[in-house]
């Protein structure tokens, strides 16, 4: 064994400007990966920001609501019926949409207002750093995140700006509440959410549901159905989060071309690494020929490539490993962070040594065709 990797290390650093070249190619693909990848989860993360966060069991929804921001409205009356259902503890009318902020300077950026019901734990700002969500009971107090002080062209709390040319003051900060869209979260009281965002008191966005302990959640489902008619859903936060991610992930293209960019990620590191190994493994034919010639193995010969492109496979992914931590790094604060967990590293580095191992593949394939006579014909 210490005999292979001597001369797989030494066939390596022979030609150290190819080996530099073989590097090269797989930090580039596993990078590129890596970070198509990255944002992906991080994207389908941050779609469902608000679902994860909202303390709820079940969702109504307008009929064929896609995902939390969707700007259906459906009846309010129906906080009723659903409250009805034997098993249901609470029922939350929530209340969402976009509007207009407006900065002293002038500027107006649009932000997506998120109606707070202060008297229920339904959905409220998380990781709130400064200041107090209760003050949102305040007429003409909100809750932002940091991620936007740019955007809103604020600074600290207690800045002012105007929503719908009504006087606002911040008076929460959170830390982290980035959306998908780059359009800054807002939360206000929920009555001043109907008056920024103009929906009738008669009108909800969604309904927010929890159950009793007790509960049977598919016969709740049911009963739920059966009273509030075809013009509105009823899922689980599960489904509600499922059908989210495949709306902005694969409804709108995004997820296909992250995906189509990790393909070609892999496919441009294979094409370097085989075209490498198999340029190496042909500088060194006479050398092949000579181990056949002695009675070497196939064996032997073989995993003298496959050793090389094992060493290849892991100095490449440690190089592109540290790369990857510093980007993840740079964009934690960003508004679409690149989200890299522990299982998608261990995915990423068996597919690094499929990779290479595929391309010392195509190297054997040349060297099973040597004739070891050919030693003795120069």
């Amino acid at each position: 064994m210490s005999l292979v990797m001597t001369l797989a290390t030494r066939n390596l650093l022979h030609d150290r400007l190819r080996f530099v070249a073989t590097l090269i190619g797989i930090v580039f693909s596993v990078v590129l990966v890596m970070i198509q990848m990255g944002l992906y989860f991080g994207f389908g993360h941050m779609v469902t920001t608000m679902i994860d966060h909202a303390n709820a069991d079940l969702w109504v929804l307008p009929k064929g609501a896609k995902s939390f921001e969707d700007p259906s409205l459906l009846e309010v009356k129906l906080r009723d019926k659903v409250a009805s259902v034997n098993g249901v503890a609470s029922v939350v009318p929530l209340v969402i949409g976009f509007s207009d902020w407006r900065i002293e300077s002038g500027e107006v950026t649009p932000v997506f207002i998120v109606g707070v019901d202060l008297k229920a734990d339904a959905l409220r700002p998380w990781n709130v750093v400064e200041g107090d969500v209760r003050a949102l009971s305040q007429w003409g107090t909100v809750a932002v995140d940091r991620t936007y002080f740019g955007r809103l062209g604020i600074k600290k709390l207690g800045d002012t700006a105007e929503i719908r040319g009504h006087k606002v003051k911040v008076a929460a900060l959170t830390d982290g509440i980035r959306s998908f869209t780059t359009t800054p979260y807002v939360f206000v009281d929920q009555k001043e959410a109907r008056f920024y965002t103009g929906t009738f008191p008669s009108k909800a966005s969604d309904l927010i549901i929890r159950l009793k302990p007790d509960a049977d959640r598919a016969k709740v489902i049911q009963d739920i159905r059966d009273r509030i008619g075809g013009d509105t859903e009823v899922l689980t936060t599960n489904e509600f989060r499922n059908r989210s991610r495949s709306f902005w992930l694969f409804g709108t293209g995004a997820g296909a071309a992250l995906f189509a960019g990790a393909i070609l990620g892999v496919i441009v590191g294979t094409v370097i690494v085989a075209q490498t190994l198999y340029s190496s493994t042909k500088d060194h034919l006479s050398e092949f020929a000579t181990l056949r010639a002695m009675g070497s193995s196939n064996n032997y010969i073989y995993s003298v490539i496959i050793y090389q492109a094992l060493l290849n496979a892991v100095i490449g992914f440690i190089i592109a490993g540290a790369i990857g931590y510093v980007v993840v790094r740079a964009t934690e604060r960003s508004a679409l962070p690149i989200m890299i967990s522990p299982w998608l590293v261990a995915a990423l580095l068996l597919l690094t040594i499929v990779m290479c191992v595929v391309s010392g593949i195509v190297a054997i394939i040349r060297v099973v065709r040597i004739d070891p006579a050919s030693v003795f014909m120069r």
